[in-house]
C-alpha cells in the first residue's frame, strides 16, 4: 500500500462491510427506524458501483421470489423504498401490473435494487476494500470499539465504530482442483465471458451442474449461439423441480425462522434437509419444461444442438489456444466421450465469504459451538466473550442456525429490520 491516513479520525455508529442487497436493506431499515436518534452508518463495496450478480442478468430470466419480497415490504408495507415505489418513480406501475405475474424480470430487479442504492449514495464509499478490523481496548481490556482499516487505489484510510455488519456476499465454488480461466468459465461471468466468445462462432460449449444457473446457462448459450452445440452435464437423471408450492414456502416466513433458531440440532438438520429442495439444485419447472421442448423438437428435426448428459461427469479437460476438450463420463458403464468446445461453464453455486478470515484478533473473542462453527444470537449478532463488547453482526453465514432462509432474499427486509432494532438497542 502507498500509506495510511485518516487513523481514529473518522468515527460511525455502525459500519456495514459489503453494499449487496443485505447491507442495502439494513441502510433502509436503519434510515426508517422510528425512533428520533438516527444512528451514524458507513458502508463500504469493493464494486466501483452497485451490482447484483451481474453476470447472470440474462435477458427474459425472472425472479425466484415474488416482488413483495423487496428490500423493505415484509418488514414495513408503507416503506418508500419497496418494489411498488419503484415502479411508481419509473412510471411503468400499470404495465407491470398488467404482465399479471408476482415474478419481476432479473433485470428489472436489478434496476430496482440500484434505484434503491442510489438514495443512498452519501453512506456508501464504493471501489473501497476494507482489509482488516483491529480491535480497540479501553483502559479497562474491554473491547468496545473496532477500527476498521479501507484501502482504495493504495491509500489506507480507517473508520472507529462500535458496531460492524458483515455482508460480503458469497464466492464463486469451482471443483477442487479447477481453476477459472479462458475456456473454464464460472456462471457468475456468463453474460461477460459470452460477450467476448461472441466475437467468433463457437462450435460448442458445455455447462455442468444441475440447479437453476445451470439450466439458464444452457438455455441462454442455445439462444445466443443459435449455431453451437450446448451439452448440459450432471449426475442426476433429469434437471429437478424447486418445491416452491404454498405449504414448503412457508419455511421462508419469519415465525419458522424463529422456530428454527430454538429448535434442537437433530431437528435443524432434518428441517434443512426435509427442505433443502425448495433453494438447493433445483430448476423451476417453466425452464425444465422450456429445455425438454428444445430437445423433442431438435429430435423431431433431426438437428440436434442441445444434449444433455444425464448421470454423468466430467472426468477431466484440456484447453488449447482454439478451444477445450472435455471428457464426459457416464456413469453407469464408465463409457466416456469426448466434447471439443469453446468452453466449460461450471454452474457449481456459491460458499458464503468466511467472517473469521475478517475478523483477525476480534475472531478470537467469538464464541464457538460444539462443531467450531460461530454461535449467533437471534439478532445475527455473534456471540463474544466478556472482553469483546462491539457488536458483529452477520448477514450470511448463519445457516446452520438460523435455517435454509436466513440469508436468502426472501428474509432480507424481515433480517434488516431485526439488526436495525438490536443496534439502535445497544446504542
Amino acid at each position: 500500500m502507498a500509506g495510511e491516513s485518516g487513523l481514529g479520525g473518522t468515527t460511525a455508529d455502525v459500519v456495514g462491510i459489503g453494499f449487496g442487497p443485505a447491507n442495502l436493506a439494513l441502510a433502509i431499515a436503519l434510515q426508517e427506524r422510528s425512533d428520533a436518534g438516527a444512528l451514524r452508518a458507513r458502508f463500504f463495496e469493493r464494486q466501483a458501483e452497485f451490482g447484483w450478480h451481474r453476470g447472470m442478468l440474462i435477458d427474459g430470466a425472472t425472479m425466484q421470489v415474488p416482488f413483495l419480497k423487496d428490500l423493505a415490504t415484509p418488514r414495513n408495507p408503507v416503506s418508500r423504498f419497496g418494489f411498488l415505489s419503484y415502479l411508481h418513480a419509473r412510471e411503468r406501475m400499470m404495465d407491470f401490473l398488467n404482465r399479471n405475474s408476482f415474478f419481476p424480470l432479473r433485470t428489472e430487479f436489478h434496476d430496482y435494487l440500484a434505484w434503491a442504492a442510489d438514495q443512498f449514495a452519501d453512506q456508501v464509499d464504493y471501489g473501497c476494500e476494507v482489509v482488516e478490523l483491529r480491535p480497540v481496548k479501553d483502559r479497562d481490556g474491554v473491547i468496545r470499539s473496532v477500527d476498521v482499516v479501507v484501502a482504495r487505489q493504495g491509500v489506507l484510510s480507517t473508520v472507529r465504530t462500535r458496531a460492524v455488519v458483515l455482508a460480503s456476499g458469497l464466492e464463486p465454488v469451482l471443483p477442487s482442483g479447477v481453476d477459472a480461466g479462458d475456456r473454464v468459465w464460472h456462471s457468475s461471468e456468463l453474460l461477460f465471458r459470452a460477450e467476448k466468445a461472441a466475437t467468433g462462432e463457437p462450435l460448442a460449449f458445455v455447462v455442468v451442474g444441475a440447479g437453476q444457473s445451470a439450466a439458464e446457462a444452457v438455455g441462454f448459450l442455445h439462444d445466443r449461439f443459435p449455431r453451437a452445440e450446448v451439452h448440459a452435464v450432471f449426475a442426476r437423471y433429469g434437471f429437478s423441480v424447486a418445491d416452491s408450492s404454498s405449504f414448503a414456502n412457508q419455511v421462508f416466513d419469519p415465525v419458522a425462522l424463529d422456530q428454527y433458531f430454538g429448535a434442537p440440532p437433530e431437528v435443524k438438520e432434518m428441517l434443512f434437509d426435509y427442505h433443502a429442495n425448495t433453494n438447493y439444485s433445483v430448476v423451476d419447472d417453466d425452464l425444465i419444461r422450456d429445455l425438454y421442448d428444445r430437445v423433442y423438437r431438435e429430435g423431431l428435426r433431426g438437428e440436434r444442438r442441445l444434449h444433455v448428459h444425464r448421470v454423468s461427469r466430467v472426468r477431466g479437460h484440456a484447453a488449447g489456444s482454439d478451444g477445450i476438450s472435455v471428457d464426459i463420463e457416464f456413469l453407469p458403464t464408465g463409457a466416456v466421450t469426448s466434447v471439443g468446445a469453446e468452453a466449460i461453464v461450471y454452474a457449481t453455486g456459491y460458499r458464503p465469504g468466511d467472517p473469521l478470515a475478517l475478523l483477525g484478533e476480534l475472531g478470537d473473542g467469538c464464541l464457538r459451538d460444539e462443531q467450531g462453527r460461530l454461535r449467533v444470537g437471534r439478532d445475527y449478532r455473534i456471540q463474544t466473550a466478556d472482553d469483546l463488547e462491539a457488536g458483529i453482526y452477520l448477514q450470511g453465514s448463519t445457516e446452520h442456525s438460523h435455517g435454509i432462509s436466513s440469508s436468502l432474499l426472501s428474509n432480507t427486509a424481515v433480517r434488516a429490520g431485526e439488526i436495525a432494532e438490536a443496534l439502535g438497542a445497544r446504542r
